[in-house]
């Protein structure tokens, strides 16, 4: 999936093993839709494709909805995937997305290679995939916070599939706004914060409104992270470059009254390229931060 950067914007394409899952988001590639999808049935041999066109963003272009089974039959069980070495159920029938946030996998691995002995806390757990890579890099314990149900189930699952000790995650179902400062009231603290919210903002009109949702949760997490803790917080917002990012993370860190060094920045997969006249395609950043 190269977005924009492919010459295709607007249709996106995942592959989970012999299952592809397809996103046409715009009105152009909704016109090469019978033509693209099939290149792609051809090319992959994927014994199925699933469509997943049931974004805010086909509104927008006038589009209805579309999802479902477009071509090729069922699966028969839960599909599953191997990345890293970890093992993932993914759904992509109703799962976020296209079922799973495979621009993040580097990530994971990184997250997975600075946990080792900390104590985590994974707001915005979703299926599990931070958590996962946290407990088989050697994290203590994971704490994962997300407000769907039945994610937390379906990384419940995982965790069993990969088969890590249950007494080692913790899990929450709960707005993650509202459980960073339970948490504090609570006394709690971790040596290592992971967040990783959905889109805020999809446009940079929207960005104001995202940087006030970006502060909120960077400045209540810094508030539960131990000195010499770390915090790999990220953005998927189109709308708020990864300036802007730094500088709401920034501010947060000040109105925690904490010192922050920057050790690293995030960005997605090197199948995610990033035109360099289409800045907004870096839409995926992310900073990895040590408080002093």
């Amino acid at each position: 999936m190269h977005g924009e950067s492919d010459g295709l914007p607007g249709f996106v394409a995942d592959r989970y093993a012999h299952t592809l899952v397809v996103q046409v988001l715009s009105a152009g590639s909704e016109k090469w839709r019978k033509t693209l999808i099939g290149i792609l049935c051809e090319q992959s041999a994927c014994a199925r494709v699933y469509e997943r066109s049931d974004t805010d963003g086909r509104e927008l272009e006038g589009l209805a909805s579309s999802a479902g089974l477009i071509a090729g039959a069922a699966a028969e069980g839960p599909l599953q995937i191997v990345e890293n070495g970890i093992r993932y159920e993914v759904d992509v029938v109703a799962g976020q997305k296209t079922g799973f946030y495979l621009d993040q996998r580097d990530n994971r691995a990184r997250v997975g290679l600075l946990a080792d002995g900390r104590e985590m806390l994974n707001g915005f757990g979703y299926t599990g995939g931070f958590t996962l890579s946290a407990l088989a890099g050697g994290a203590r314990s994971v704490l994962s916070i997300d407000s769907s149900g039945p994610a937390l189930e379906l990384a419940k699952r995982n965790l069993a599939l990969n088969k890590v000790e249950a007494a080692r995650a913790e899990w929450l179902e709960a707005d993650v706004f509202g459980a960073l400062r339970k948490l504090q009231r609570e006394g709690r603290q971790f040596d290592f914060v992971v967040l990783d919210p959905p889109k805020f903002a999809p446009t940079p009109k929207d960005a104001e409104r995202a940087a006030r949702g970006y502060k909120d949760i960077n400045l209540n997490a810094l508030k539960l992270l131990r000195p010499g803790g770390l915090l790999a917080t990220f953005s998927c917002s189109g709308g708020v470059s990864p300036e802007l990012f730094q500088k709401i993370v920034a501010g947060a860190a000040a109105d925690a009254g904490v010192s922050l060094l920057l050790r690293e920045r995030f960005r997605a997969a090197a199948d995610h390229p990033v035109r360099i006249e289409f800045p907004e395609g870096e839409y995926l950043k992310g900073l990895l931060l040590e408080r002093c």
